[in-house]
């Protein structure tokens, strides 16, 4: 019982600082920016948008929604190898899977992930998702930043590229 106590005043402190992250690096819980605005206005996901674009996928994610994108940095995509990154950003069936293996239907808020086990992507796949001291992680990928807003929904920052 204290551990779950504790587990869970953990989980608090991880979303308010996220949230408190959010709002210090200039994102606003109200925007009418869209998901792909808001990622080019942040300035750490510069590939992801890349790899969107390459995909053809900057459309639906500026128009579509509701959405909520498990949003890798810059840094996550650092650790894909250059050769690697590169072919993945030329085969557009494999890109178009693993980025909208990031995506959910809809907005899920941090405070709604929390209580999931596992999501549905768009690619179709499940993702797992499991909460614990070191906080809340997507496969294994440790989520930076929650719900920072966009008008079509909402972006959670990951630490890694997570793939089917």
């Amino acid at each position: 019982m204290f551990k779950r106590y504790l587990s869970c005043l953990a989980l608090t402190v991880v979303l308010t600082s996220g949230a408190v992250f959010a709002n210090d690096y200039g994102y606003s819980s109200k925007t009418t920016k869209n998901i792909v605005e808001v990622a080019q206005e942040a300035g750490q996901f510069n590939t992801l948008i890349a790899a969107v674009q390459a995909a053809g996928l900057a459309d639906t994610l500026a128009t579509g929604g509701p959405f909520t994108v498990f949003a890798p940095t810059d840094e996550a995509f650092a650790q894909i190898p250059q050769d690697q990154l590169a072919a993945l950003l030329e085969d557009t069936e494999t890109l178009t899977a693993i980025l909208t293996y990031h995506v959910v239907s809809g907005k899920v808020r941090a405070e709604d992930v929390v209580g999931l086990d596992s999501a549905t992507t768009l690619q179709g796949s499940d993702i797992s998702i499991s909460v614990s001291d070191e906080g809340v992680h997507i496969n294994g990928a440790r989520v930076l930043t929650t719900d920072i807003e966009a008008s079509n929904g909402i972006i959670h920052v990951i630490d890694s590229v997570i793939t089917p």
